[in-house]
């Protein structure tokens, strides 16, 4: 698990660096040179004493640090999300995997239960430390040293309401990313405003260009983080879900595939 996480967090780091180059590029080679010959066309027109296009572009829109940090942090949040999307479909598959070799209507006394362990304890340690193997592996283990099958329930019960949790709490950073969002978005707001503020003298002498430019980075910014932050709160909630069901249908398995076989000597069907 210790291995899992440092890779994690290593993916975390080149992917916020990868989202911010790729993001960045994007901006300095297309949206800001656009936006600004745009902002340009339209103070020509001004000082022509012509009327002014009031269409706002998709580049106008876009072009300040406040959405520019939005994107990356975006971009960034989706891969993390992906690594740990990646992650369970992993652990899924082994619900497809002969973890255990248990015929129909055979019972497992806590005798047989170390011949179980054994296919488990030879896997490969990445298949070793996935949810299934190890809820396999502690349930019977705790079945040898019990022989009390309500015991062996609590094991496997435990176990993954642990990985629920576990689950929960790395999702920290994606719920503090979707609240950061729009937190930067507000900031541009505040920015905008300011600025617009301290240009309102201008706007009184017929210069409205710094004053609308300041208020479309307050309206922009906010705009866009809102909509970033609907959008990964989305799929922050697939995640959540995927992870939920995965949990649920890996009890669901030892239950179905392990406790109801096993038997104490003496004892009636589980």
């Amino acid at each position: 698990m210790k291995r899992s996480s440092g890779s994690e967090f290593i993916f975390q780091i080149f992917s916020l660096l990868i989202s911010i180059l790729i993001v960045h590029a994007v901006y300095v080679a297309v949206i800001r040179p656009n936006a600004e010959a745009l902002l340009q066309q339209q103070e020509a027109q001004q000082q022509a004493g012509s009327e002014i296009s009031t269409q706002r572009s998709l580049y106008i829109v876009l072009k300040d640090y406040e959405q520019e940090t939005c994107f990356i942090l975006m971009f960034w949040v989706l891969m993390i999300m992906a690594f740990k999307a990646k992650k369970t479909v992993n652990e899924t598959s082994m619900l497809n995997f002969s973890v255990l070799n248990i015929q129909q209507g055979t019972k497992v006394l806590p005798e047989d239960a170390n011949s179980l362990c054994r296919p488990i304890e030879n896997l490969s340690k990445d298949k070793q430390v996935l949810l299934l193997p190890r809820t396999i592996l502690i349930a019977l283990k705790r079945f040898i040293a019990t022989e009390n099958i309500a015991a062996v329930a609590t094991a496997i019960k435990d176990t993954c309401d642990s990985e629920a949790d576990r689950l929960d709490s790395e999702l920290a950073m994606v719920r503090y990313i979707s609240w950061a969002i729009p937190s930067i978005g507000f900031i541009g707001t505040v920015r905008g405003i300011g600025e617009a503020l301290g240009q309102a003298h201008k706007a009184v002498e017929g210069d409205i260009i710094g004053v609308t430019n300041s208020l479309g980075v307050a309206f922009n910014s906010t705009f866009i983080a809102l909509v970033i932050s609907i959008f990964i709160m989305f799929f922050t909630h697939q995640l959540q879900l995927f992870q939920e069901r995965h949990v649920q249908n890996t009890q669901d398995y030892c239950d179905e595939n392990l406790l109801n076989h096993l038997k104490i000597d003496g004892s009636e069907e589980c």
